[in-house]
């Protein structure tokens, strides 16, 4: 199939190989379906990108891309690539901007007739407690620098020091909430004042902190495994390290421009800049990424804690009988030291996810005791008016694709695009004949991010399912939604 000058063959049904040509060092290979391809479900300036990916030193195998891929800086969101950590790079391009952006879900013990009466004072509630919008903050006193260093340095174990958690929260966030390697001295002092005050923010855009309802179950004993059941009240939180993430990323595209000319790397794309993960500067943006990702994991923390104080408050309940339970937390915006089998050797990689989320196969020494027997959740959100999913982990994924999966489900329109289709419309009302409320600090917010700029997050997570690189659990209804 040939897509704007690009070709693309077919290596089975849902998988598209680009083969090699103009300095690839290894082929493009990109999980969608041929429905998708024909009806531009994708962004073709993103297929360029994967083929640009494929020219870092270093990397192995393929350059990936999952089935919600669009247009990102450097990387197609969407995108994952791995490379040996003695001859490979690392590129803040694969990350992104928002360092560890994630989505975090939660399980309570209320149905949806527990709590649709008052739904619309749990939403005030939410809308009350947890601070949304470009530069919100304020949800817990402004960190001392002491606190901040330890926020940067232990991940979510300040959090739980802090009684805005527990040994569970810990035990159920991807590498236990917290990357050992960080070091808050490489952080830059405009980064530290950027996130001094926004522990607990969710911040502006696509992320959101949504109140679901278990609407289907696909496997009942990973559902039995995971806490989930039908008609079951969850919360899903999607955010990251706020402007923080953002500065550190902004901070080391600079350093690592420079760094691309030093190694003498010849690169299609400025926005790949890089450096060996062995250098000193590749060294020093992986320490203070991982510090990034820690500041995620707390602000991802606050924000279940602000969440369980606001059902507390909404139904006067106690603990005992909310049974707020973390079920995991995922990031999909990470660049992490993994060891993966090329050929018959296991060899330590960096893989970058960029838009993409870790999909670890049942048995995996790195995912919680718990799961094992079922494979790691995976958290799949769609958009505001439709469904999320949630899945699980394959040993195909840890065959095919570094053991990562899809993470959204990928924008449609861009925001300017969904403005102009939204002029007109309230969407707040059209989400209200759903059956779901939404707050959000303006209507610019709601119209960028309304349904129709999505894809329909099911197409995406049935790519995946039915390529076996992860396989469905049960899907989320929205009934209610917090937006910056």
């Amino acid at each position: 199939m040939d897509v704007k000058g690009i070709q693309l063959e077919k290596f089975r049904e849902n998988v598209w190989e680009i083969p090699k040509s103009n300095g690839m060092l290894v082929p493009g290979r990109i999980y969608i379906s041929q429905k998708m391809l024909e009806h531009n479900l994708f962004d073709d300036e993103a297929l360029k990108q994967v083929m640009n990916v494929a020219h870092l030193p270093g990397i192995e195998k393929y350059s990936l891309a999952m089935p919600d891929i669009h247009w990102g800086y450097g990387f197609p969101i969407g995108g994952v690539a791995a490379t040996d950590i003695d001859d490979g790079v690392i590129s803040p391009g694969g990350v992104g901007y928002d360092i560890n952006c994630g989505v975090r879900l939660a399980t309570t013990a209320l149905t949806f007739d527990d709590v649709k009466d008052k739904l619309q004072n749990l939403i005030t509630k939410l809308f009350q407690n947890v601070p949304t919008g470009v530069g919100a903050s304020g949800a817990i006193k402004k960190l001392s620098r002491s606190d901040l260093k330890n926020v940067l340095n232990k991940g979510s174990v300040w959090a739980m020091e802090h009684d805005l958690g527990n040994q569970n929260d810990i035990i159920f966030t991807e590498e236990n909430g917290t990357m050992r390697g960080a070091d808050f001295n490489l952080v830059s002092e405009r980064a530290l004042e950027r996130g001094a005050d926004q522990l607990g923010t969710l911040g502006s855009g696509n992320h959101f902190l949504e109140i679901d309802v278990v609407d289907e179950i696909y496997d009942t004993d990973a559902a039995n495994v995971f806490g989930l059941s039908l008609n079951q009240i969850v919360i899903q939180i999607h955010t990251g390290s706020r402007g923080l993430g953002y500065q550190v990323c902004d901070d080391f595209l600079k350093v690592l421009q420079t760094a691309s000319k030093k190694y003498g790397f010849d690169l299609p794309d400025k926005q790949l800049a890089c450096a060996p993960i062995k250098s000193q500067e590749g060294q020093d943006y992986l320490a203070a990424m991982q510090a990034a990702a820690n500041f995620a994991w707390n602000n991802r923390q606050v924000i279940m804690h602000l969440a369980k104080k606001s059902f507390l408050d909404t139904f006067n309940i106690y603990e005992s009988d909310l049974k707020f339970q973390l079920v995991y937390d995922v990031c999909h915006n990470i660049a992490k030291i993994e060891k993966h089998k090329i050929g018959d050797e296991e060899k330590e990689l960096c893989v970058h996810r960029k838009g993409a989320t870790r999909a670890f196969a049942p048995g995996n020494n790195q995912i919680p005791t718990k799961y094992k027997s079922v494979g790691q959740p995976v958290l799949i959100p769609g958009d505001m008016g439709r469904y999320s999913f949630v899945a699980a982990g394959t040993e195909k994924a840890m065959e095919e694709t570094f053991g990562s999966s899809c993470h959204g489900a990928g924008r449609n329109l861009s925001r300017h695009k969904a403005m102009k289709i939204a002029k007109g419309r309230n969407i707040s009302d059209e989400l209200k004949e759903k059956g779901i409320i939404i707050q959000a600090k303006g209507y610019k917010t709601i119209a960028e991010e309304m349904p129709q700029a999505y894809k329909d997050v099911a197409n995406v997570v049935d790519v995946m399912h039915n390529e076996g690189i992860t396989k469905k659990v049960a899907k989320l209804r929205p009934v209610g939604v917090i937006k910056g």
